[in-house]
Protein backbone atom coordinates (compact mmCIF):
# COMPACT_ATOMS: atom_id res chain seq x y z
CA UNK A 1 0.00 0.00 0.00
CA UNK A 2 1.31 3.44 -0.85
CA UNK A 3 1.00 6.47 1.37
CA UNK A 4 -0.85 9.57 0.23
CA UNK A 5 -4.35 10.45 -0.88
CA UNK A 6 -7.17 7.98 -0.44
CA UNK A 7 -10.50 9.68 -1.23
CA UNK A 8 -9.29 13.23 -0.70
CA UNK A 9 -9.69 15.80 -3.44
CA UNK A 10 -6.63 17.97 -3.97
CA UNK A 11 -6.30 21.13 -5.99
CA UNK A 12 -3.08 21.37 -8.01
CA UNK A 13 -2.91 25.15 -7.65
CA UNK A 14 -3.34 24.96 -3.85
CA UNK A 15 -0.35 22.66 -3.25
CA UNK A 16 2.36 24.08 -1.00
CA UNK A 17 5.34 23.06 -3.13
CA UNK A 18 7.95 24.05 -0.55
CA UNK A 19 6.73 21.37 1.89
CA UNK A 20 6.86 18.64 -0.75
CA UNK A 21 10.24 19.78 -2.10
CA UNK A 22 11.62 19.73 1.46
CA UNK A 23 10.28 16.19 1.99
CA UNK A 24 11.91 14.95 -1.21
CA UNK A 25 15.16 16.78 -0.47
CA UNK A 26 15.40 15.28 3.03
CA UNK A 27 14.75 11.77 1.75
CA UNK A 28 17.32 12.19 -1.03
CA UNK A 29 19.85 13.36 1.56
CA UNK A 30 19.12 10.30 3.69
CA UNK A 31 19.63 8.02 0.70
CA UNK A 32 22.93 9.73 -0.13
CA UNK A 33 24.16 9.55 3.48
CA UNK A 34 23.29 5.86 3.86
CA UNK A 35 24.83 5.08 0.45
CA UNK A 36 28.12 6.60 1.62
CA UNK A 37 28.01 4.25 4.61
CA UNK A 38 27.64 1.33 2.13
CA UNK A 39 24.44 0.03 3.76
CA UNK A 40 22.90 -1.15 0.50
CA UNK A 41 19.87 -2.82 2.06
CA UNK A 42 18.89 0.43 3.76
CA UNK A 43 19.53 2.38 0.55
CA UNK A 44 17.13 0.08 -1.30
CA UNK A 45 14.51 0.46 1.44
CA UNK A 46 14.82 4.25 1.27
CA UNK A 47 14.54 4.15 -2.52
CA UNK A 48 11.33 2.15 -2.21
CA UNK A 49 10.09 4.71 0.30
CA UNK A 50 10.90 7.43 -2.24
CA UNK A 51 8.88 5.62 -4.91
CA UNK A 52 5.89 5.37 -2.56
CA UNK A 53 6.13 8.99 -1.41
CA UNK A 54 3.24 11.31 -2.26
CA UNK A 55 5.63 14.29 -2.20
CA UNK A 56 7.92 12.59 -4.72
CA UNK A 57 4.95 11.85 -6.97
CA UNK A 58 3.81 15.47 -6.92
CA UNK A 59 7.29 16.84 -7.55
CA UNK A 60 7.87 14.32 -10.35
CA UNK A 61 4.59 15.15 -12.08
CA UNK A 62 5.34 18.85 -11.72
CA UNK A 63 8.79 18.35 -13.25
CA UNK A 64 7.47 16.33 -16.18
CA UNK A 65 4.39 18.44 -16.93
CA UNK A 66 5.44 22.00 -16.10
CA UNK A 67 9.21 22.41 -16.10
CA UNK A 68 10.51 20.07 -18.81
CA UNK A 69 11.05 21.46 -22.30
CA UNK A 70 9.21 18.45 -23.78
CA UNK A 71 6.11 18.88 -21.62
CA UNK A 72 3.91 19.54 -24.67
CA UNK A 73 5.09 16.40 -26.49
CA UNK A 74 2.94 13.32 -25.97
CA UNK A 75 4.61 9.98 -25.38
CA UNK A 76 3.45 6.54 -26.46
CA UNK A 77 0.27 6.87 -24.43
CA UNK A 78 -0.68 10.01 -26.40
CA UNK A 79 -1.39 12.01 -23.24
CA UNK A 80 -0.25 15.52 -22.38
CA UNK A 81 -1.11 17.09 -19.02
CA UNK A 82 -1.33 20.84 -19.57
CA UNK A 83 -4.10 21.85 -17.17
CA UNK A 84 -4.14 21.79 -13.38
CA UNK A 85 -6.92 19.20 -13.32
CA UNK A 86 -5.14 16.80 -15.68
CA UNK A 87 -1.89 17.20 -13.73
CA UNK A 88 -3.66 16.28 -10.51
CA UNK A 89 -5.36 13.31 -12.16
CA UNK A 90 -1.98 12.16 -13.49
CA UNK A 91 -0.42 12.52 -10.03
CA UNK A 92 -3.16 10.43 -8.42
CA UNK A 93 -2.90 7.80 -11.18
CA UNK A 94 0.90 7.59 -10.93
CA UNK A 95 0.77 7.38 -7.14
CA UNK A 96 -1.95 4.72 -7.18
CA UNK A 97 -0.04 2.60 -9.69
CA UNK A 98 3.40 3.12 -8.09
CA UNK A 99 3.50 -0.26 -6.38
CA UNK A 100 2.62 -2.16 -9.55
CA UNK A 101 4.59 0.04 -11.92
CA UNK A 102 6.04 -1.62 -14.98
CA UNK A 103 8.12 0.34 -17.51
CA UNK A 104 6.46 0.97 -20.84
CA UNK A 105 8.01 1.33 -24.24
CA UNK A 106 9.26 4.76 -25.20
CA UNK A 107 8.15 6.63 -28.28
CA UNK A 108 11.09 6.46 -30.71
CA UNK A 109 11.64 9.58 -32.83
CA UNK A 110 14.61 10.15 -35.12
CA UNK A 111 16.13 13.63 -35.08
CA UNK A 112 19.05 15.09 -37.07
CA UNK A 113 22.50 14.71 -35.52
CA UNK A 114 24.27 17.89 -34.44
CA UNK A 115 27.49 17.30 -36.43
CA UNK A 116 25.94 15.93 -39.60
CA UNK A 117 22.36 17.01 -40.34
CA UNK A 118 22.03 14.27 -42.97
CA UNK A 119 22.33 11.54 -40.34
CA UNK A 120 19.62 10.81 -37.79
CA UNK A 121 19.89 9.71 -34.18
CA UNK A 122 17.17 8.04 -32.10
CA UNK A 123 15.43 9.97 -29.36
CA UNK A 124 13.27 8.14 -26.80
CA UNK A 125 10.29 10.05 -25.39
CA UNK A 126 8.89 8.34 -22.27
CA UNK A 127 5.18 8.31 -21.60
CA UNK A 128 3.78 10.76 -19.05
CA UNK A 129 3.22 8.22 -16.28
CA UNK A 130 6.53 6.44 -16.87
CA UNK A 131 8.42 9.72 -16.88
CA UNK A 132 6.91 10.82 -13.57
CA UNK A 133 7.40 7.57 -11.73
CA UNK A 134 11.16 7.55 -12.00
CA UNK A 135 11.93 11.24 -12.17
CA UNK A 136 13.44 11.61 -8.72
CA UNK A 137 14.48 8.11 -7.80
CA UNK A 138 17.81 8.06 -9.58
Amino acid sequence: MVNGPKDVTYEWDAIDWRIHEDNVRRLRQRIFKVAQEKDLAMVRNLQKLMLRSWSNTLISVRQATQRNAGRKTAGVDGQVALTSQTRMELAVQVHRDASSWQPRAVKRVYIPKAGNRAKLRPLGIPTGAANCAVAFVS
